[in-house]
């Protein structure tokens, strides 16, 4: 897979978020961090990325919520989409994936993992 994978990637905990970024980033993946729903509209708007990455628990607008926003804009209808969350029973997972995901990390994520967690997914996608 090529490595430049651009990530618009929405967590609300900064902690977690400082993390995720540092674990990708050392990759070769292109971060695009949000710290809310908000804030990730915003970003995707002036964008193109390749995967959005969305964390479900968040205050003001959710993980799915803001997916269902995303989707609006024309360039992002069709985007990969991966959930991380702690909520991770069966019911949740087929949930995310009736949203569209390609698939569901767990919280808490292993950093030195994730990459190769995303790529898998990515290609399986």
């Amino acid at each position: 897979m090529h490595n430049n994978v651009t990530v618009l990637y929405v967590e609300d905990d900064e902690d977690i978020r400082d993390v995720a970024e540092m674990a990708l980033e050392d990759d070769g993946f292109t971060i695009l961090p949000c710290e809310s729903g908000a804030d990730a509209l915003e970003k995707a708007a002036l964008s193109e990325p390749d995967l959005l990455l969305l964390d479900v628990m968040m205050p003001d607008m959710d993980g799915p919520t803001t997916l269902a926003n995303l989707r609006k804009l024309p360039h992002l209808a069709s985007t990969p989409v991966i959930f991380m969350t702690a909520k991770v029973q069966p019911a949740e997972i087929n949930a995310y994936r009736s949203y569209g995901a390609i698939g569901v990390i767990s919280k808490p994520f292993d950093p030195m993992g994730l990459a190769d967690e995303i790529k898998q997914l990515m290609t399986q996608a």
